[in-house]
């Protein structure tokens, strides 16, 4: 399989997270919480975290706070369609193809639901031909997009489709939730919204950024017995994110096993490795990745630079590692593609890029 093209679409309006604090404590939730919920909202928004800004689809930050299901199911309806077709058009762009090339396409999504799918909706405003094959994954959490381009290559593989769209698309701020629960209240700080897309194809081209992206091998860990560390669960109607102290650790232990396992099927070593293209679940993640991979800082730069400017993108944040490092002219050679979350899982592939 070889990716053809990259594209990422994000809100228009951008969101410091001092101006997160600032409407949180004019909010009327930051009565209704305990002084202990205020001291890690100011903790988190005051301190280095990793991340400066977030994107969020609401036109003032005041929006964020009105909290009930027929606003955030809205909210989703309204942006997840857009922002999708956004991504997908730069990927297409990028790709050199037209929308009736398309043979396939996988729409992954974990902060709303709509039926029809999401998929229906890009194959609307993109002018896919009806007779496109159009899946829909949902509940895969941050690491739903490296499931997604691997469904597109069974698709590519099994000789039907010769060009597959793959799209991941999160509206965080449509899955917001609060109370004093610590793990619930950092999530309300570190997610934000945006789209991710990527055209794979059969045979070789040279669109993305002028490059070659060749697929080489991939595998996943999914470890059922730690799904609480890592989770959404439904309350009142709402989404509400389960996030434990586990999740750095759990991390960086399945991203290690990920990454033995393809690259000793590969005989290299992880100094083989030129550029690594990793989820980042927020800061204190990205530094158990860095020790556990015994990994310098310049080599999660990229990761490192899009938590810092988007905040966790979840599904869709691997598309925008991807594309800040073929717009860096990162070194050609073997990069390493990794994301992981619910489940718990982890997943990896390794590329060739030319």
């Amino acid at each position: 399989m070889h990716v053809l093209g990259v594209g990422t679409a994000h809100p228009p309006a951008r969101y410091t997270k001092a101006a997160c604090l600032e409407a949180f404590e004019r909010s009327a939730w930051f009565a209704r919480l305990d002084g202990r919920t205020h001291l890690i909202a100011r903790t988190v928004l005051q301190r280095d975290n990793g991340i400066e800004a977030r994107r969020l689809a609401v036109d003032t930050l005041d929006e964020v706070f009105a909290i009930d299901p027929d606003t955030l199911a809205a909210r989703f309806r309204t942006h997840a369609p857009v922002l999708a077709a956004q991504a997908a058009a730069r990927a297409l762009a990028q790709a050199g193809l037209r929308p009736a090339q398309i043979d396939a396409v996988v729409v992954s999504t974990c902060t709303g639901s709509l039926c029809p799918g999401l998929s229906g909706h890009v194959v609307e405003r993109l002018g896919l031909r009806h007779d496109v094959q159009a899946y829909d994954l949902v509940g895969q959490g941050c690491a739903a997009a490296l499931p997604n381009l691997m469904l597109g290559k069974a698709l590519l593989d099994g000789g039907g489709c010769a060009q597959v769209l793959s799209v991941c698309v999160e509206i965080s701020s449509a899955a917001m939730y609060l109370d004093n629960d610590p793990g619930v209240l950092i999530s309300a700080c570190l997610f934000g919204d945006g789209a991710g897309a990527a055209v794979l194809a059969c045979t070789p081209g040279a669109g993305a950024c002028g490059r070659r992206i060749a697929w080489k091998d991939s595998t996943s860990l999914v470890e059922p017995a730690e799904r609480a560390a890592l989770m959404f669960e439904q309350r009142g109607g709402l989404l509400r994110n389960v996030l434990t102290r586990a999740v750095p650790t759990l991390a960086a232990d399945h991203a290690q096993r990920v990454l033995g396992t393809v690259l000793h099927r590969a005989g290299l070593q992880p100094g083989d490795v030129g550029t690594w293209i990793l989820h980042a679940g927020g800061r204190d993640v990205l530094q158990a990745l860095q020790r556990r991979l015994e990994l310098q800082p310049a080599d999660l730069r990229h990761s490192a630079a899009m938590l810092r400017e988007y905040g966790n993108l979840s599904s869709a944040f691997v598309y925008f590692v991807l594309e800040a490092a073929l717009a860096d002219g990162a070194a050609p050679g073997w990069w390493w593609l990794s994301s992981f979350g619910a489940g718990f899982s982890c997943h990896g592939a390794l590329l060739e890029v030319q």
